[in-house]
């Protein structure tokens, strides 16, 4: 196993490069698994996750060509296998999405509990529930669901909550579906707009309302389609954070204003300084940082994946900040780690927001107080889940001394060759085999 051994603090200076997004890449592979023509996505990450949807999409059929690490050439001429291999789904949480290419191409799917962040209870009720709506027979024994059907039928589908993987995993089951579907309440991540794009020209037809609700008129056919996968909004973000933290001055190359909107919004109301460029954004530090209160939300709200980082962010400015996660109930499992680290946190079963709270009768420990700013120094951690990965190499960046980060094969899925990225820019990072 790879570990990663940093020594801080440094600024970053200089250029780095925001690739395809991770959210994004898994999603159009399952759905070039709709049609039997090849597809061409350009801009596709190079990282962890890439791989293992490559493994899932080969194992049921799928021929999977890398041109250069950023072109991936996909074709499914015949569904070979409709289940999933348990060892590849417990390694993120696709497996569920391979319902729609299984279902309409073979008429049955045999699909494993998914792995993926250990970030709280992600059930796939709502999945389910909206395929069973859509005509599939569905049993599940021992962790594992058996989902059959002659032919899926357009229905009316009203999410409890506007998940994205459930929304692109009923978009995918409804763009070839007889009839017509609507999506209400669903989720409308940049993300899921991409993969709207990509089914459009695969032939869909996809309509999208101002109150969460696609409408999508089934076809008889897709084909294949060339696409280029957006820019990592986590990505970005998360070198974003970087620059201003470690008092530093990044232009990051293909981060996208229109994507990072209240991010960006939120970044300059702590303090930090951006200028938006034609090709990318600069952030740079200028001023001394002040506490503020956040609250995560699904989109256009701050993104729960930011949060962690942002945390880093907060525990170098003025006062106390406060977060409300709003997502994930176990969100703030990185907290303990930054705490070792020196980071003054406490965290709450409380709500400590004003939004719409799943968790404000639970104990789940989703709130935050964090005060600054505090000087943090090196340690040795482990990574438990992607968002704590960068956060924890941030920390390591503008932390005092050593730290050994354990774990990295977590930071490896969607972040592409970071060390790498972050030492071009300064940061003192050495990769090493345990």
């Amino acid at each position: 196993m790879d570990i990663l051994k940093v020594t801080g603090p440094t600024p970053l200076r200089g250029d780095v490069q925001v690739p395809g997004a991770k959210n994004a890449i898994s999603k159009l592979l399952t759905a070039s698994m709709l049609t039997s023509e090849r597809c061409v996505f350009s801009n596709a990450p190079a990282i962890g996750d890439t791989r293992v949807t490559q493994e899932i999409c080969q194992s049921l059929g799928a021929k999977i060509l890398e041109d250069d690490p950023r072109l991936l050439i996909a074709q499914t001429k015949d569904i070979t296998h409709v289940e999933v291999p348990e060892n590849l789904a417990q390694q993120n949480r696709l497996s569920v999405m391979m319902l729609a290419p299984l279902l309409h191409r073979a008429g049955k799917a045999i699909i494993p509990a998914a792995g993926g962040d250990r970030i709280g209870v992600r059930p796939v009720d709502f999945h389910l529930d909206g395929y069973r709506k859509m005509g599939a027979n569905i049993t599940e024994k021992d962790g594992v669901y058996i989902a059959e059907t002659d032919q899926l039928k357009g229905a009316e589908i009203t999410l409890a909550y506007p998940s994205v993987t459930t929304t692109e995993n009923l978009l995918m089951a409804a763009v070839l579906a007889n009839g017509r579907t609507f999506i209400h309440n669903a989720a409308i991540e940049p993300e899921i707009m991409d993969l709207v794009f990509f089914l459009q020209k695969m032939g869909a037809i996809i309509d999208y309302q101002i109150d969460r609700t696609f409408i999508i008129e089934g076809v008889d056919t897709l084909s294949g389609a060339l696409h280029e996968v957006i820019p990592d909004r986590l990505v970005a973000e998360s070198f974003a954070v970087a620059a201003i933290a470690s008092k530093g001055d990044l232009f990051v190359r293909g981060a996208q204003q229109a994507d990072l909107l209240t991010f960006l919004n939120t970044l300059r109301r702590v303090g930090g300084n951006f200028d938006i460029e034609t090709d990318g954004i600069r952030f740079y530090h200028k001023n001394d940082l002040t506490s503020i209160a956040l609250e995560t939300a699904v989109h256009p709200g701050f993104m729960t994946d930011w949060h962690p980082p942002f945390a880093v962010l907060l525990t170098q400015a003025e006062g106390i900040s406060v977060i409300h996660e709003t997502v994930f109930e176990d969100r703030l499992t990185y907290v303990p780690q930054l705490q070792k680290m020196g980071a003054d946190i406490a965290i709450y079963d409380q709500c400590l927001g004003t939004g719409n709270c799943r968790y404000h009768t639970t104990n789940s420990q989703h709130s935050a107080l964090i005060k600054g700013p505090t000087p943090l120094h090196g340690t040795d951690i482990t990574i438990p889940d992607l968002r704590a990965g960068f956060t924890y190499l941030l920390a390591a960046i503008i932390a005092k001394g050593e730290t050994t980060i354990r774990g990295v094969d977590e930071l490896d899925r969607g972040y592409e060759s970071i060390d790498e990225a972050l030492s071009n820019a300064g940061a003192n990072i050495i990769r090493e085999k345990e």
